[in-house]
């Protein structure tokens, strides 16, 4: 699967991968989106690139260990900046923005020709305000628009966040041990 080749009018920078916009659905929409989170404050989503990476990085370099999951986004700088060039690089990447800067980055990367493995950060100050939610569907919209089919995901047994938002999403459990596999057909 080529990464997103083309950008938007509305997106600050990033691409969609089609000559004309996709169509959205209510359900996965794809961006750009624009909605009040629950503590009020307007956020938007848009597909993001590589010249969004400054600022990605900056989103990541105040994560602390309470807001790393299987490592990532890695805490060592070098190796972060390392990663996050790798996924805007080879991915279909949204990042969700609040008064001009990130505030939640999620990605697909491609695993085969019709499915991706996906990975949401909201940063700290900005979880459980119905972000995470809006960016994953967003993702998804994104992603089904460029001609993913099945989105895969690990996750940790014990965060039940995460778990109950990719449930709602409509995720299921395909296995696992310490880690819960799952997975959505779009």
């Amino acid at each position: 699967m080529p990464p997103n080749t083309t950008q938007t009018a509305d997106a600050p920078t990033g691409s969609i991968g089609t000559e004309h916009p996709p169509q959205s659905d209510d359900r996965f929409p794809v961006p750009p989106v624009e909605f009040r989170d629950d503590e009020d404050r307007r956020v938007s989503i848009h597909s993001v690139g590589a010249s969004d990476f400054d600022a990605l990085a900056a989103m990541y370099d105040d994560f602390g260990p309470e807001s790393r999951a299987q490592r990532i986004p890695p805490a060592d700088e070098r190796r972060r900046h390392d990663w996050l060039e790798t996924l805007l690089a080879e991915g279909w990447d949204v990042a969700a923005y609040h008064e001009g800067r990130p505030v939640g980055h999620a990605t697909l990367v491609p695993i085969e020709e019709s499915a991706a493995e996906l990975a949401i950060f909201v940063a700290p100050g900005y979880q459980l305000a119905g972000i995470g939610s809006r960016l994953l569907r967003t993702l998804l919209g994104y992603g089904r628009a460029h001609g993913v089919e099945r989105v895969w995901l690990t996750v940790d047994r014990t965060n039940r966040v995460a778990l109950n938002l990719y449930r709602s999403v409509g995720f299921e459990a395909v296995g696992g041990g310490a880690e819960r596999e799952m997975e959505i057909e779009l």
